[in-house]
């Protein structure tokens, strides 16, 4: 095992890279998930990406380029539904969720000449991360990160005033629309690391965690980070020295993390 650590295969360099930086690009996108109330969003995206898996099975294409392509229309899907609805939000999603993922495993059951590790797809396999995953996970962190710069606090008034956001001259629908097509791209990129049941977690939990101790929007971010770090490196160590699933145990680490954020108070 010290030989593992200290000469580690490209694998576990490539997941160790590939979680990290998952890790960094969910730390913004997570915590407006948590400030705009939108988990459900997540956990919607999260099983339209089964779908994907099966349509990229059905066409013979790259299953990243396929879950990529149907969360993206899914997000789109819902952004312009839930404008033309009186359906609540949670309504919305909980139906365009469930049958998503209904038509996914329909999809593949119909697929009975491949061989697919479909737990894989739902709790993750870090360890199977490749190089082009991981230039998958790097363009996705450029995209975030210009997003971020660009519309930061933008997103900041879009979440504390919609209206006065929109009296303000911010773009809100179009703002809007990006974050969530960023949404839809982190889930499908990061399925491999934890899996369609369990990415939200990995979006929602160091963002709450972090709001124990954050006293601006910035501190959270940046607390929010260092969560989803040590979440992803002990939730590996995890797996090496115990023989545990990877991809549970780094939610399982943000978990226990959140739970003891519990007990502090939340900052004035």
């Amino acid at each position: 095992m010290i030989d593992l650590l200290l000469n580690p295969p490209l694998f576990l360099i490539l997941a160790l890279v590939g979680g990290l930086l998952i890790a960094l690009i969910a730390a913004p996108l997570g915590a407006f998930m948590v400030w705009q109330k939108q988990s459900y969003f997540g956990a919607a995206l999260a099983h339209s990406a089964l779908l994907g898996v099966s349509f990229g099975l059905l066409l013979e294409i790259n299953l990243t380029f396929a879950v990529i392509l149907i969360s993206l229309l899914v997000a789109i899907s819902v952004h312009l539904i839930k404008e033309k609805t009186k359906l609540s939000s949670d309504t919305l999603l909980g139906i365009l969720a469930h049958s998503s993922l209904a038509i996914g495993l329909i999809l593949l059951s119909f697929q009975t000449d491949i061989q697919l590790d479909i737990l894989a797809y739902l709790f993750g396999d870090i360890l199977s991360i490749e190089r082009l995953d991981v230039f998958f996970i790097v363009i996705l962190g450029g995209l975030v990160a210009l997003f971020f710069k660009l519309h930061w606090q933008d997103l900041l008034n879009l979440t504390l005033n919609p209206e006065l956001a929109q009296i303000e001259g911010v773009p809100t629908r179009k703002v809007q629309l990006y974050y969530v097509l960023l949404l839809a791209l982190i889930i499908a990129v990061a399925m491999k690391i934890v899996g369609v049941l369990l990415i939200t977690s990995l979006l929602i939990i160091p963002a709450a965690a972090a709001r124990k101790y954050a006293h601006s929007p910035e501190q959270m971010l940046g607390i929010s980070i260092l969560i989803g770090f040590m979440s992803v490196l002990l939730g590996l160590l995890a797996s090496l020295l115990i023989d545990l699933p990877t991809g549970p145990s780094i939610v399982a680490i943000a978990t226990m993390i959140f739970l003891i954020s519990l007990l502090r108070k939340e900052p004035v």
